[in-house]
């Protein structure tokens, strides 16, 4: 049977013609002597072995180290043990957290370091928790890590390159990944070498017997027809029956367009939009909207909580204390509060945030009145993934503040999302209860094939919301899945087609 070299690729022929039975094909040798990158050599590879025109014979995997900007900064000013070292020489004992100040160390960091130098009896705590210095010089130990430092700064390192102490420490400061924190970052390569088969060599003297040499035009360019180059060249074959490619323009993914549509509509009916981090603290996302501390909802399976850093800094005051005062006492709200001693420490708790109406929470304190305010916020809870529900969803959550607004305007509201944005032809309103909010409504539409589905909830904030916040008018708010007004819009029947794999799904869905 005869092969049909007309249909490889330059890369493949040029391989082909260079090499020879009994040779080992490497990746190196191509770089060298074909002047070929990384990529095109595993593109050959990977051609020619599908046509078993060559074989793998040997694989081997290598370690590397290549230092990180972690590394490199820590070859400029000193690791932490050496920095911390020449500190407590020089100035005298330290408390850990004045080392940690002094030096813009992480706590971590001070408490490893000295952890080292304490145990090769470098340092010491002394008298009123403060480390000393207890040896006159740092051990070889603590100075081979500058030196691999160093080493790292030419280029990688292979394992080859290191002393039995160096190659020590590096395994100990080095990371595969999140190295980020880390003095070098660990990376293995895999070199596998190839042979040609018999059925290779036969394509190689097909291709010398045809004079294919690899370096055929395979197409005409402005350059050789200005210069008449062309004239000489030798053109690579085409096929006339070859399908052609299939163009595929550009198209904004159904779902993002959808979210922008109703961000556009919402801004111009005169809203201004907000918006917000994803991780919040407990203070926002529960505390400051009047929900007790002790609430179910709160619980570690509806909530995400952050394991580092776990708490924030500090909270806005004068906002947390007349948060606290009003959970504790209801403070000049007119309530009696919820009757609790308010934990200062809970509420600093860092986590995923859980619901968008955080986002109207901390708009509050510097929106105009009047004034109407919205955002599309994804939040997250701990849920069954099914239709209607996932582990993180997006809320259209909004708020509007002014002495003329009431129930009938958040009604008016309601039925606009409803009808306009998901396309509902079926809606109703039902009371509902929130914390934060009284009256409560929410509302449900009827899905074609799912049926009814709550959609959200809404109502007027409540003074002791409110009023902590330093807002004294009506404030109407609501907090919407969009993701579920998507799927009537969308004519979907399941939330997770929104984040569907399948390109050619999303290619073929359009919003309406």
């Amino acid at each position: 049977m005869e092969l049909d070299v007309h249909s490889l690729h330059p890369l493949e022929i040029r391989v082909l013609r260079h090499v020879s039975l009994g040779e080992d094909i490497t990746n190196t040798r191509l770089m060298e002597e074909l002047d070929y990158q990384t990529g095109h050599c595993n593109q050959a590879f990977s051609w020619l072995s599908a046509k078993s025109f060559i074989e793998e014979t040997k694989r081997e995997v290598s370690t590397w180290y290549e230092i990180t900007d972690f590394g490199k900064k820590q070859s400029e000013i000193g690791t932490p043990a050496e920095r911390i070292f020449a500190l407590l020489k020089e100035d005298g004992p330290k408390t850990l957290p004045q080392l940690s100040e002094l030096l813009s160390l992480e706590k971590s960091e001070t408490g490893s370091a000295f952890g080292q130098l304490s145990k090769a009896k470098v340092c010491a705590m002394q008298e009123g928790n403060k480390a000393a210095v207890v040896s006159d010089s740092l051990p070889q130990q603590f100075l081979i890590g500058s030196g691999v430092l160093k080493k790292g700064l030419s280029g990688l390192l292979s394992e080859q390159d290191l002393s039995g102490e160096e190659l020590a420490y590096m395994k100990k400061n080095s990371k595969k990944r999140g190295a980020a924190n880390s003095p070098f970052k660990v990376i293995e390569r895999e070199d596998i070498t190839y042979r040609l088969t018999e059925l290779g060599n036969q394509a190689k003297k097909a291709l010398l017997e045809k004079h294919i040499t690899g370096e055929e035009l395979g197409s005409v360019t402005p350059a050789m027809l200005s210069s008449g180059s062309w004239k000489s060249g030798s053109f690579r074959p085409y096929s006339l029956n070859t399908p052609s490619a299939r163009l595929i323009p550009g198209r904004r993914n159904p779902y993002g367009a959808y979210l922008q549509w109703v961000k556009d509509k919402l801004i111009s009916l005169g809203f201004e939009e907000f918006d917000g981090p994803l991780v919040e603290n407990e203070f926002w996302n529960g505390d400051a909207l009047f929900m007790p501390q002790f609430h179910s909802a709160r619980d570690i399976h509806d909530v995400y909580y952050i394991k580092n850093p776990s708490h924030a800094r500090k909270i806005e005051e004068p906002y947390l204390s007349q948060v606290a005062k009003t959970h504790e006492n209801g403070w000049n709200t007119g309530s009696r509060g919820w009757r609790y001693s308010f934990d200062h420490e809970f509420t600093r708790r860092q986590v995923m945030r859980s619901q968008g109406t955080v986002l109207s929470a901390k708009t509050l304190p510097k929106a105009k009145i009047p004034g109407k305010y919205f955002g599309v916020a994804r939040c997250f809870r701990y849920d069954q993934v099914d239709a209607t529900h996932g582990a993180d969803f997006y809320q259209t959550e909004g708020i509007v503040l002014g002495e003329d607004v009431n129930l009938k305007t958040l009604l008016g509201l309601l039925k606009m999302f409803a009808e306009e944005v998901a396309g509902a032809e079926e809606v109703k309103y039902v009371p509902g209860y929130f914390p934060f909010t009284e009256p409560s409504i929410e509302v449900h539409i009827k899905h074609p094939v799912l049926g009814w589905f709550e959609l959200g909830g809404s109502g007027i904030f409540r003074p002791e919301v409110t009023k902590a916040m330093g807002v004294d008018v009506p404030v109407l708010a609501w907090g919407l899945g969009i993701d579920r007004m998507a799927l009537m819009h969308l004519g979907l029947n399941d939330l997770r087609e929104l984040f569907s794999p399948d390109i050619e799904s999303v290619r073929l869905r359009r919003s309406k």
